[in-house]
């Protein structure tokens, strides 16, 4: 069902785990250990419907922003939107939220399960014009693998 090796990778590794976090945890160190190159942030924003914002989940990198508004930044933004937003120079993006300095670029895929909101995908980059539309299309993949596990 899946074509990429990346998510090929994820859904052997996700096949018969049932834990959302673990799942989340294993799929971020895939992308940040294994799978991608020249990206310094990868992980997982979860929505809090209550509060209308996302979390802080499963992630490898630096310290991290702990909320992020609907609509705010380029994960929030994602979130509204409900698509993927790729940002070449996250410096440009109007109210980009700098929780990494040295991040330039930055892909963030929404996470929708039937209609319900999951959470964001994000990942950044410290070079400039990182993410392609090939990435994007593995990325997208890849989130669609990972929401069977979910």
């Amino acid at each position: 069902m899946t074509n990429s090796l990346l998510s090929q990778q994820l859904d052997a590794l996700l096949t018969n785990e049932t834990n959302f976090i673990a799942n989340l945890s294993n799929a971020s160190a895939l992308l940040y250990h294994q799978s991608l190159s020249d990206i310094n942030w990868a992980g997982f924003y979860l929505y809090d419907e209550t509060n209308d914002e996302l979390h802080l989940g499963p992630f490898q990198g630096k310290v991290a922003c702990m909320h992020i508004k609907n609509g705010s930044g380029v994960c929030g933004t994602a979130l509204q939107q409900q698509k993927v937003l790729r940002v070449d120079n996250v410096h440009e993006f109007a109210g980009h939220i700098a929780c990494d300095s040295a991040s330039n670029s930055e892909i963030v895929v929404p996470l929708i399960k039937d209609d319900k909101i999951i959470g964001v995908l994000d990942i950044d980059s410290p070079s400039l014009f990182r993410f392609s539309p090939e990435d994007e299309v593995e990325l997208v993949e890849f989130s669609k693998t990972l929401l069977k596990h979910i």
